[in-house]
Protein backbone atom coordinates (compact mmCIF):
# COMPACT_ATOMS: atom_id res chain seq x y z
CA UNK A 1 0.00 0.00 0.00
CA UNK A 2 1.30 3.55 -1.13
CA UNK A 3 2.53 5.77 1.72
CA UNK A 4 -0.37 8.14 0.99
CA UNK A 5 -3.23 5.30 2.19
CA UNK A 6 -0.90 3.36 4.84
CA UNK A 7 -3.56 4.13 7.05
CA UNK A 8 -5.93 2.06 5.97
CA UNK A 9 -4.21 -1.12 6.35
CA UNK A 10 -5.37 -1.01 9.99
CA UNK A 11 -9.54 -2.38 10.05
CA UNK A 12 -10.16 0.82 12.67
CA UNK A 13 -9.17 3.16 10.56
CA UNK A 14 -11.31 1.30 7.55
CA UNK A 15 -14.31 1.37 9.12
CA UNK A 16 -13.78 4.91 10.41
CA UNK A 17 -12.83 5.98 6.90
CA UNK A 18 -15.89 4.15 5.11
CA UNK A 19 -18.41 5.66 8.22
CA UNK A 20 -17.37 9.14 8.16
CA UNK A 21 -17.58 9.48 4.38
CA UNK A 22 -21.18 8.84 4.04
CA UNK A 23 -22.03 10.77 7.18
CA UNK A 24 -19.84 13.76 6.19
CA UNK A 25 -21.24 13.70 2.30
CA UNK A 26 -24.80 13.97 4.03
CA UNK A 27 -23.05 16.90 5.90
CA UNK A 28 -22.06 18.77 3.28
CA UNK A 29 -25.37 18.13 1.82
CA UNK A 30 -27.21 19.82 4.25
CA UNK A 31 -24.85 22.27 4.52
CA UNK A 32 -25.85 23.30 1.07
CA UNK A 33 -29.76 22.17 1.46
CA UNK A 34 -30.01 24.38 4.69
CA UNK A 35 -28.31 27.66 3.02
CA UNK A 36 -30.32 27.36 0.24
CA UNK A 37 -33.63 27.12 2.35
CA UNK A 38 -32.80 30.21 3.53
CA UNK A 39 -31.78 31.64 0.97
CA UNK A 40 -34.41 31.19 -1.14
CA UNK A 41 -37.17 29.49 0.56
CA UNK A 42 -37.47 31.90 3.58
CA UNK A 43 -35.99 35.26 3.25
CA UNK A 44 -35.23 37.39 0.02
CA UNK A 45 -31.55 36.11 -0.87
CA UNK A 46 -30.27 37.55 2.55
CA UNK A 47 -26.83 37.17 3.18
CA UNK A 48 -27.33 38.11 6.53
CA UNK A 49 -29.44 35.68 7.20
CA UNK A 50 -27.33 32.97 5.56
CA UNK A 51 -24.64 34.59 8.14
CA UNK A 52 -26.63 34.44 11.37
CA UNK A 53 -27.31 30.57 10.52
CA UNK A 54 -23.64 30.03 10.24
CA UNK A 55 -22.70 31.86 13.07
CA UNK A 56 -25.43 30.03 15.13
CA UNK A 57 -23.43 26.66 14.23
CA UNK A 58 -20.58 27.72 15.78
CA UNK A 59 -21.32 30.12 18.94
CA UNK A 60 -21.28 27.22 21.12
CA UNK A 61 -18.49 26.43 20.00
CA UNK A 62 -16.88 29.80 21.59
CA UNK A 63 -18.44 28.34 25.29
CA UNK A 64 -17.61 24.96 24.79
CA UNK A 65 -14.98 23.80 23.11
CA UNK A 66 -12.65 23.86 25.93
CA UNK A 67 -14.75 21.79 28.93
CA UNK A 68 -15.04 19.47 25.74
CA UNK A 69 -11.48 19.07 24.77
CA UNK A 70 -11.44 18.38 28.65
CA UNK A 71 -14.37 15.75 28.81
CA UNK A 72 -12.83 14.45 25.14
CA UNK A 73 -9.10 13.37 27.73
CA UNK A 74 -11.22 12.20 30.94
CA UNK A 75 -13.65 9.60 29.24
CA UNK A 76 -14.56 6.68 26.79
CA UNK A 77 -14.22 8.69 23.78
CA UNK A 78 -15.74 6.11 21.51
CA UNK A 79 -19.01 6.10 23.61
CA UNK A 80 -19.19 10.05 23.48
CA UNK A 81 -18.85 9.78 20.00
CA UNK A 82 -21.74 7.38 19.74
CA UNK A 83 -23.85 9.86 21.24
CA UNK A 84 -22.72 13.51 19.43
CA UNK A 85 -23.34 11.40 16.25
CA UNK A 86 -27.05 9.89 17.41
CA UNK A 87 -27.04 13.67 18.11
CA UNK A 88 -26.50 14.98 15.09
CA UNK A 89 -28.82 12.63 13.31
CA UNK A 90 -31.88 13.02 15.38
CA UNK A 91 -31.00 16.92 14.68
CA UNK A 92 -31.23 16.45 10.36
CA UNK A 93 -34.15 14.19 10.75
CA UNK A 94 -36.09 16.58 12.40
CA UNK A 95 -35.78 19.93 10.26
CA UNK A 96 -36.38 17.47 7.60
CA UNK A 97 -39.55 16.96 8.80
CA UNK A 98 -40.37 20.64 9.65
CA UNK A 99 -39.24 21.61 5.80
CA UNK A 100 -41.38 18.72 4.26
CA UNK A 101 -44.40 19.13 6.47
CA UNK A 102 -44.38 22.88 4.80
CA UNK A 103 -43.85 24.48 8.52
CA UNK A 104 -40.56 25.75 8.44
CA UNK A 105 -39.89 29.52 9.89
CA UNK A 106 -36.51 31.15 9.70
CA UNK A 107 -36.26 31.24 13.79
CA UNK A 108 -36.72 27.12 13.29
CA UNK A 109 -33.57 27.13 10.82
CA UNK A 110 -31.93 29.16 14.09
CA UNK A 111 -32.81 26.77 16.46
CA UNK A 112 -31.71 23.59 15.01
CA UNK A 113 -28.48 25.66 13.74
CA UNK A 114 -27.61 26.36 17.59
CA UNK A 115 -28.70 22.91 18.52
CA UNK A 116 -26.52 21.26 16.10
CA UNK A 117 -23.59 23.66 17.22
CA UNK A 118 -23.69 22.57 20.81
CA UNK A 119 -23.67 19.00 19.69
CA UNK A 120 -20.71 19.48 17.00
CA UNK A 121 -18.84 21.75 20.02
CA UNK A 122 -18.91 18.39 22.24
CA UNK A 123 -18.08 16.30 19.12
CA UNK A 124 -15.13 18.46 17.80
CA UNK A 125 -12.22 17.58 20.25
CA UNK A 126 -13.34 13.98 20.10
CA UNK A 127 -13.66 13.52 16.95
CA UNK A 128 -9.84 14.89 16.51
CA UNK A 129 -8.21 13.11 18.88
CA UNK A 130 -9.78 9.55 18.36
CA UNK A 131 -7.96 9.16 15.59
CA UNK A 132 -4.84 8.53 17.47
CA UNK A 133 -6.63 5.60 19.26
CA UNK A 134 -7.28 4.26 15.15
CA UNK A 135 -3.25 3.99 14.26
CA UNK A 136 0.15 3.77 15.76
CA UNK A 137 1.45 6.42 16.23
CA UNK A 138 3.79 6.78 13.30
CA UNK A 139 0.88 6.62 11.64
CA UNK A 140 -0.76 9.64 12.98
CA UNK A 141 0.43 12.05 10.49
CA UNK A 142 -1.15 10.57 7.62
CA UNK A 143 -4.22 9.25 9.00
CA UNK A 144 -4.82 13.31 9.90
CA UNK A 145 -4.19 13.51 5.90
CA UNK A 146 -6.51 10.99 5.30
CA UNK A 147 -9.23 12.07 7.56
CA UNK A 148 -9.02 15.65 5.65
CA UNK A 149 -9.51 13.54 2.11
CA UNK A 150 -12.37 11.81 3.27
CA UNK A 151 -14.12 14.85 4.47
CA UNK A 152 -12.84 16.83 0.96
CA UNK A 153 -14.08 13.96 -0.97
CA UNK A 154 -17.76 14.28 0.60
CA UNK A 155 -17.39 18.07 -0.71
CA UNK A 156 -16.63 16.81 -3.88
CA UNK A 157 -19.65 15.09 -3.68
CA UNK A 158 -22.30 16.51 -1.53
CA UNK A 159 -23.08 19.72 -2.67
CA UNK A 160 -23.13 18.43 -6.18
CA UNK A 161 -25.52 15.46 -4.96
CA UNK A 162 -27.75 18.01 -3.02
CA UNK A 163 -27.97 20.78 -6.12
CA UNK A 164 -29.43 17.46 -7.90
CA UNK A 165 -31.75 16.14 -4.97
CA UNK A 166 -33.06 20.11 -4.61
CA UNK A 167 -33.76 20.42 -7.76
CA UNK A 168 -35.51 16.72 -7.89
CA UNK A 169 -37.03 16.46 -4.84
CA UNK A 170 -36.63 19.64 -2.61
CA UNK A 171 -34.93 20.12 0.34
CA UNK A 172 -36.50 18.54 2.75
CA UNK A 173 -35.58 15.02 2.18
CA UNK A 174 -32.04 15.76 1.44
CA UNK A 175 -32.46 16.77 5.36
CA UNK A 176 -33.63 13.35 6.13
CA UNK A 177 -30.75 11.44 4.15
CA UNK A 178 -28.22 13.23 6.48
CA UNK A 179 -30.02 12.04 9.22
CA UNK A 180 -29.75 8.36 8.22
CA UNK A 181 -26.79 8.23 7.08
CA UNK A 182 -25.00 8.97 10.86
CA UNK A 183 -26.22 5.58 11.53
CA UNK A 184 -23.37 4.31 9.51
CA UNK A 185 -20.54 5.63 11.98
CA UNK A 186 -22.30 4.46 15.02
CA UNK A 187 -22.54 1.31 13.76
CA UNK A 188 -18.88 1.15 12.77
CA UNK A 189 -17.81 2.35 15.94
CA UNK A 190 -19.54 -0.55 17.71
CA UNK A 191 -17.48 -3.15 15.34
CA UNK A 192 -13.97 -1.51 16.37
CA UNK A 193 -12.12 -3.34 18.04
CA UNK A 194 -8.75 -3.42 20.06
CA UNK A 195 -8.58 0.59 19.84
CA UNK A 196 -5.13 1.82 20.87
CA UNK A 197 -4.62 3.18 24.73
CA UNK A 198 -4.09 6.95 25.26
CA UNK A 199 -3.53 8.11 28.64
CA UNK A 200 -7.23 9.41 30.58
CA UNK A 201 -6.59 12.63 32.49
CA UNK A 202 -7.57 12.31 35.85
CA UNK A 203 -10.15 14.63 37.59
CA UNK A 204 -8.28 17.48 39.21
CA UNK A 205 -9.02 20.99 39.43
CA UNK A 206 -7.38 23.54 37.18
CA UNK A 207 -7.22 21.58 33.85
CA UNK A 208 -8.44 23.48 31.46
CA UNK A 209 -6.09 26.26 32.78
CA UNK A 210 -3.21 24.07 32.45
CA UNK A 211 -4.26 23.23 29.01
CA UNK A 212 -4.25 27.33 28.27
CA UNK A 213 -0.88 27.40 30.11
CA UNK A 214 0.63 24.92 27.88
CA UNK A 215 -0.48 26.52 24.73
CA UNK A 216 0.96 29.80 26.13
CA UNK A 217 4.13 28.37 26.91
CA UNK A 218 4.55 27.41 23.01
CA UNK A 219 5.08 30.18 20.75
CA UNK A 220 4.69 27.84 17.80
CA UNK A 221 1.21 27.04 18.38
CA UNK A 222 0.45 30.72 19.11
CA UNK A 223 1.04 31.28 15.85
CA UNK A 224 -0.85 28.84 14.42
CA UNK A 225 -3.89 29.78 16.58
CA UNK A 226 -3.93 33.57 15.55
CA UNK A 227 -3.26 32.88 11.73
CA UNK A 228 -6.05 30.36 11.80
CA UNK A 229 -8.22 32.44 13.35
CA UNK A 230 -8.52 34.64 11.21
CA UNK A 231 -8.64 33.01 8.63
CA UNK A 232 -11.57 31.35 9.84
CA UNK A 233 -13.37 34.58 10.78
CA UNK A 234 -13.21 35.80 7.52
CA UNK A 235 -12.44 33.62 4.70
CA UNK A 236 -13.20 30.30 5.42
CA UNK A 237 -17.42 31.55 4.61
CA UNK A 238 -17.34 29.22 1.46
CA UNK A 239 -21.01 28.30 2.44
CA UNK A 240 -21.70 31.76 2.19
CA UNK A 241 -19.72 33.20 0.06
CA UNK A 242 -20.44 30.68 -2.58
CA UNK A 243 -24.13 30.95 -2.27
CA UNK A 244 -24.21 34.52 -2.40
CA UNK A 245 -22.42 34.31 -5.82
CA UNK A 246 -24.38 31.96 -7.33
CA UNK A 247 -27.55 33.17 -6.72
CA UNK A 248 -26.78 37.18 -6.85
CA UNK A 249 -23.75 37.55 -8.54
CA UNK A 250 -23.92 35.11 -11.65
CA UNK A 251 -27.86 34.52 -11.25
CA UNK A 252 -27.74 30.94 -11.04
CA UNK A 253 -29.43 28.25 -9.59
CA UNK A 254 -29.52 25.60 -6.70
CA UNK A 255 -27.27 23.28 -9.21
CA UNK A 256 -24.44 25.62 -10.08
CA UNK A 257 -23.93 26.53 -6.30
CA UNK A 258 -23.49 22.89 -5.62
CA UNK A 259 -21.34 22.69 -8.53
CA UNK A 260 -18.89 25.63 -6.87
CA UNK A 261 -18.94 23.89 -3.87
CA UNK A 262 -17.72 20.15 -5.97
CA UNK A 263 -15.18 21.88 -7.62
CA UNK A 264 -13.84 23.84 -4.57
CA UNK A 265 -13.29 20.41 -3.24
CA UNK A 266 -11.47 19.46 -6.30
CA UNK A 267 -8.60 21.11 -5.06
CA UNK A 268 -9.42 20.37 -1.42
CA UNK A 269 -8.91 16.83 -2.43
CA UNK A 270 -5.76 17.48 -3.93
CA UNK A 271 -4.19 18.89 -0.94
CA UNK A 272 -5.85 16.34 1.64
CA UNK A 273 -3.92 13.24 -0.58
CA UNK A 274 -0.83 15.67 -0.56
CA UNK A 275 -0.87 16.07 2.85
CA UNK A 276 -1.17 12.67 3.89
CA UNK A 277 2.16 11.97 2.46
CA UNK A 278 3.87 14.35 4.64
CA UNK A 279 5.31 12.95 7.78
CA UNK A 280 5.76 16.40 9.98
CA UNK A 281 3.64 19.77 8.37
CA UNK A 282 5.32 22.64 10.51
CA UNK A 283 4.48 26.43 10.58
CA UNK A 284 6.18 27.78 7.52
CA UNK A 285 3.55 25.53 5.67
CA UNK A 286 0.31 26.38 7.46
CA UNK A 287 2.14 30.33 7.01
CA UNK A 288 3.16 29.29 3.22
CA UNK A 289 -0.52 28.08 2.51
CA UNK A 290 -2.27 31.06 4.22
CA UNK A 291 -0.49 33.49 1.81
CA UNK A 292 -1.39 31.27 -1.20
CA UNK A 293 -4.99 31.27 -0.31
CA UNK A 294 -5.35 34.97 -0.08
CA UNK A 295 -3.76 35.57 -3.08
CA UNK A 296 -5.62 32.97 -5.12
CA UNK A 297 -8.84 34.01 -3.18
CA UNK A 298 -8.16 37.49 -3.88
CA UNK A 299 -7.71 36.20 -8.45
CA UNK A 300 -11.36 34.64 -7.37
CA UNK A 301 -13.01 37.36 -6.12
CA UNK A 302 -12.93 39.75 -9.52
CA UNK A 303 -13.20 37.14 -12.22
CA UNK A 304 -15.84 38.42 -14.35
CA UNK A 305 -17.57 35.26 -15.43
CA UNK A 306 -19.18 32.45 -13.27
CA UNK A 307 -17.11 29.49 -15.29
CA UNK A 308 -13.76 31.88 -14.25
CA UNK A 309 -15.05 31.87 -10.80
CA UNK A 310 -15.50 27.82 -10.68
CA UNK A 311 -12.11 27.11 -12.09
CA UNK A 312 -10.44 29.55 -9.41
CA UNK A 313 -12.05 27.02 -7.00
CA UNK A 314 -9.54 24.28 -7.49
CA UNK A 315 -6.44 26.90 -6.11
CA UNK A 316 -8.51 28.15 -3.80
CA UNK A 317 -9.39 24.56 -2.19
CA UNK A 318 -5.91 23.41 -2.65
CA UNK A 319 -4.21 26.07 -0.04
CA UNK A 320 -7.11 26.47 1.83
CA UNK A 321 -6.95 22.57 2.77
CA UNK A 322 -3.28 22.38 2.86
CA UNK A 323 -2.99 25.37 5.64
CA UNK A 324 -6.15 23.37 7.55
CA UNK A 325 -3.94 19.94 7.34
CA UNK A 326 -0.82 21.08 8.27
CA UNK A 327 -2.46 23.42 11.15
CA UNK A 328 -4.16 20.43 12.61
CA UNK A 329 -1.05 17.88 12.38
CA UNK A 330 1.33 20.47 13.23
CA UNK A 331 0.00 20.50 16.62
CA UNK A 332 -1.66 17.17 17.11
CA UNK A 333 2.23 15.82 16.45
CA UNK A 334 4.03 18.47 18.88
CA UNK A 335 1.62 18.21 21.88
CA UNK A 336 1.89 15.38 25.03
CA UNK A 337 -0.79 12.90 24.49
CA UNK A 338 -2.44 13.80 27.71
CA UNK A 339 -2.80 17.22 26.88
CA UNK A 340 -4.56 16.47 23.66
CA UNK A 341 -7.52 16.61 24.23
CA UNK A 342 -7.76 20.27 25.56
CA UNK A 343 -4.95 21.47 23.40
CA UNK A 344 -7.34 20.37 20.19
CA UNK A 345 -10.28 21.79 21.92
CA UNK A 346 -8.44 25.51 21.72
CA UNK A 347 -7.54 24.85 18.71
CA UNK A 348 -11.22 23.72 16.70
CA UNK A 349 -12.68 26.31 19.14
CA UNK A 350 -10.31 29.02 17.29
CA UNK A 351 -10.71 27.10 14.13
CA UNK A 352 -14.75 27.16 14.38
CA UNK A 353 -15.74 29.92 17.49
CA UNK A 354 -14.36 32.82 15.53
CA UNK A 355 -16.90 32.34 12.27
CA UNK A 356 -19.36 33.41 14.37
CA UNK A 357 -17.52 36.96 14.68
CA UNK A 358 -16.62 37.06 11.05
CA UNK A 359 -19.78 35.31 8.83
CA UNK A 360 -22.53 37.99 9.83
CA UNK A 361 -20.21 40.72 9.05
CA UNK A 362 -19.06 39.33 5.87
CA UNK A 363 -22.66 38.47 5.02
CA UNK A 364 -23.39 42.24 5.63
CA UNK A 365 -20.44 43.41 3.48
CA UNK A 366 -21.52 40.85 0.50
CA UNK A 367 -25.46 42.58 1.01
CA UNK A 368 -24.12 46.01 1.16
CA UNK A 369 -21.22 46.08 -1.60
CA UNK A 370 -21.67 42.95 -3.70
CA UNK A 371 -20.83 39.47 -3.42
CA UNK A 372 -17.60 39.67 -4.70
CA UNK A 373 -16.67 42.16 -1.68
CA UNK A 374 -17.61 39.43 0.72
CA UNK A 375 -15.04 37.36 -1.42
CA UNK A 376 -12.34 39.92 -0.97
CA UNK A 377 -11.99 40.99 2.37
CA UNK A 378 -11.46 37.26 2.99
CA UNK A 379 -8.04 37.56 0.65
CA UNK A 380 -7.22 40.57 2.39
CA UNK A 381 -7.27 39.86 5.98
CA UNK A 382 -5.58 36.21 5.57
CA UNK A 383 -2.83 38.17 3.87
CA UNK A 384 -2.21 40.36 6.20
CA UNK A 385 -2.16 38.01 8.92
CA UNK A 386 0.27 35.70 7.36
CA UNK A 387 2.42 38.58 6.53
CA UNK A 388 2.39 39.88 10.20
CA UNK A 389 2.57 36.00 11.37
CA UNK A 390 5.73 35.62 9.09
CA UNK A 391 7.29 38.71 10.17
CA UNK A 392 6.82 38.54 13.59
CA UNK A 393 8.33 34.67 14.01
CA UNK A 394 10.90 35.32 11.54
CA UNK A 395 11.92 38.32 14.45
CA UNK A 396 11.63 36.54 17.50
CA UNK A 397 12.85 33.28 16.52
CA UNK A 398 15.85 34.55 14.52
CA UNK A 399 14.80 32.22 11.44
CA UNK A 400 17.89 31.93 9.16
CA UNK A 401 17.90 30.05 6.03
CA UNK A 402 20.64 28.17 4.81
CA UNK A 403 21.64 26.87 1.13
CA UNK A 404 22.30 22.96 1.33
CA UNK A 405 23.35 20.20 -1.45
CA UNK A 406 21.77 16.97 -0.60
CA UNK A 407 24.30 14.26 -0.88
CA UNK A 408 21.81 11.49 -0.45
CA UNK A 409 21.27 10.90 -4.28
CA UNK A 410 23.32 10.51 -6.73
CA UNK A 411 23.08 13.97 -8.15
CA UNK A 412 23.66 16.09 -5.46
CA UNK A 413 20.01 18.25 -4.89
CA UNK A 414 19.48 21.83 -3.75
CA UNK A 415 17.40 22.11 -0.87
CA UNK A 416 17.13 25.14 1.91
CA UNK A 417 17.45 24.20 5.20
CA UNK A 418 15.51 26.76 8.17
CA UNK A 419 17.25 27.45 11.53
CA UNK A 420 15.32 28.61 14.72
CA UNK A 421 17.97 29.86 17.04
CA UNK A 422 15.51 32.22 19.00
CA UNK A 423 13.62 28.92 20.16
CA UNK A 424 13.31 28.75 23.82
CA UNK A 425 11.93 25.22 24.63
CA UNK A 426 12.61 22.03 23.73
CA UNK A 427 9.41 21.13 22.58
CA UNK A 428 8.90 24.05 20.33
CA UNK A 429 12.93 23.33 18.44
CA UNK A 430 11.29 20.02 17.94
CA UNK A 431 8.19 21.01 16.61
CA UNK A 432 9.69 22.91 14.35
CA UNK A 433 12.79 21.65 13.54
CA UNK A 434 13.70 21.40 9.59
Amino acid sequence: MSATFASLKYRNYRLWFASALVANIGTWMQRVAQDWVVLTLLTNNSGVAVGIVTALQFIPHIFLSAWAGLLADRVDRRKLLMITQGGMGVLGLGLGVLVLSGAAELWHVYVFATLLGVVSAIDGPVRQTFVAQLVPTARLANAVGLNSTNFNAARLIGPGVAGLLIAAVGTGWVFIINGIAFGAVIISLARMRDLHPLPIASRAKGQIREGLAYIRGRSDIVVILVVMGVVSAFGLNFQLTSAMMARVEFGRGAGEYGILGSVLAIGSLAGALLAARRERPRVRLVLGAAFAFAISMGIQAVMPTYLGYLLMCIPVGFASLTMLTSANAAIQLSVAPELRGRVMSIYVMVLLGTTPLGSPVVGWIGETFGPRYAVLIGAVATLLVAVIAAVWAAKTWHVRVRARLSRSHRIPRPYLQVYYPGLTTDTEKQALAA
